[in-house]
């Protein structure tokens, strides 16, 4: 599989492919990006290679019927409505045929792909993008590597994607490879080695840690998932800007968040804005009064969790979330606005729990972590073989945690941004690649946790 962070991608199939780009005329560059990304996809999931040509040529097709039909007529309803029937039909489709075999038949970035598509149609639909684009650009939109496996979910109108309007330079390419070298390194440096933590708790079972180990196995499930995704994110806009595409940016700093509102508008930005706009506003968002908005949240939620998975687990993460949504929109909020410190706190408990509910699939096995990280609530909780497990694990593993918590505080990143030209800064990203490739060698790299969605 071509991984962003394997070495076939790092030392063949990207400099190769970059090197082509550059040297191809201005005006022919898209064309360069579709075969580029065509063969990246068939290098990696040659057996679904196919369906995504015909979804591109079939979205197109509708796209084109929308927009030569004059806006007051029914008939483009009815094209928008065939093509998101098709989208949404053929993703649940894949979705149930994986809960009934597994997730070899899921074909590789399959909704992310789908997503730019419906939100193509619907914007062609609305009329956010005024003139119908060229099939090679609508294409290039649906196809480019940077994205298809595991996002951001790109708007086609915030991309340069007429050649004429991309303009690739010098600076571009070197704040470009800045963002490559950061996301690989909270990919390899810090995601990895925090899932090794998650993975020696799993192994011991959770009927022997300790309460301190579990909430410990918590942070670090939760730190990891947010360094591989935003690693991913960081490492696909990179790529985009060294293309001469515009920064997405697809996380700001979730942990630092007042409340779970403010964090899932900062966590996942691209699939939040997604659903906000092409979901939950169209059904009325809080525009209809109170019932209404509490059934469009929770549909939006159940459909999250059904986005995520088949398992119960997921669906029970979706609920929690609505929940908690629920909560601070009726009950808590001035207070959460009023207590700044406490907020952040809330924060961090509410979602370390969330994502160890997101984390295990067996029901048993999630009711006895959680009876472990709060064995107040009755069970066997209370009861560990070694209640100073912990102090091992902190050991083991202390470092990553402590590099993973000022990787979450927004003054570490503004620091970075401040000093990012400088000199030394230069040469430290330079010795961090090569610590990565050294990491990539002789420990592999695992792959992304949104890989198959």
């Amino acid at each position: 599989m071509m991984l962003f962070s394997g070495l076939k991608f790092l030392f063949c199939f990207f400099p190769a492919f970059l090197a082509a780009y550059y040297c191809t005329p201005k005006k022919y560059r898209n064309l360069t990006l579709l075969l580029g990304s065509l063969l990246f996809y068939l290098l990696t999931e040659p057996v679904f290679a196919a369906l995504l040509l015909f979804m591109v040529f079939l979205n197109y097709g509708i796209a084109r019927q929308i927009s030569r039909l004059p806006r007051e007529r029914r008939a483009r309803r009815f094209w928008l409505f065939l093509g998101v029937l098709v989208n949404a039909g053929l993703l649940a489709a894949f979705k149930a045929l994986v809960s009934l075999s597994d997730s070899l038949w899921l074909p590789l970035g399959l909704s992310f792909y789908l997503f730019k598509m419906l939100s193509f149609l619907a914007d062609i639909y609305r009329g956010e993008i005024s003139q119908m684009p060229s099939f090679l650009n609508s294409a290039t939109y649906f196809t480019m590597f940077p994205q298809i496996t595991s996002g951001p979910v790109m708007r086609y109108r915030e991309g340069a994607f007429s050649p004429s309007g991309r303009a690739c330079s010098p600076e571009m390419a070197e704040e470009g490879t800045r963002l490559f070298v950061l996301g690989l390194a909270l990919k390899i440096l810090l995601a990895d080695r925090l899932l090794l933590l998650w993975q020696d708790i799993h192994t011991i079972g959770y009927e022997s840690i300790s309460t301190p180990l579990s909430w410990l196995g918590a942070g670090a499930y939760s730190m990891r998932l947010y360094f591989d995704f935003w690693g991913y994110s960081l490492m696909s806009s990179g790529i985009c800007v060294m293309l001469g595409l515009p920064f997405i940016r697809n996380f700001q700093h979730p942990y630092a968040s007042r409340s779970i509102r403010e964090f899932w508008r900062r966590w996942h930005m691209t699939l939040g804005s997604f659903f906000r706009d092409y979901v939950y506003i169209p059904l009325g968002g809080s525009r209809k009064g109170t019932w209404r908005t509490m059934g469009n949240l929770f549909f939006v939620w159940i459909l999250t969790g059904f986005w995520h998975g088949e398992g119960i687990h997921f669906i029970l993460w979706g609920l929690g979330i609505f929940c908690f949504l629920l909560l601070e929109k009726f009950l808590i909020r001035n207070r959460l606005e009023s207590h700044p410190f406490l907020a952040r706190f809330y924060v961090l408990l509410v979602i370390s729990v969330t994502w160890v509910i997101f984390a295990i699939p067996d029901r048993e096995e999630l009711f006895l972590y959680l009876g472990r990280m709060f064995p107040f609530m009755g069970g066997n909780g209370g009861i560990s073989v070694n209640p100073r497990d912990f102090v091992k694990f902190l050991r083991l593993y202390g470092h990553y945690l402590a590099l993973g918590v000022l990787a979450c505080i927004p003054a570490v990143s503004a620091f970075y941004e401040r000093h990012k030209k400088h000199p030394l800064t230069t040469a430290a990203l330079a010795v961090i690649f090569w610590l990565c490739v050294y990491c990539v060698i002789h420990m592999g790299s695992n792959p992304f946790a949104y890989l198959k969605f």
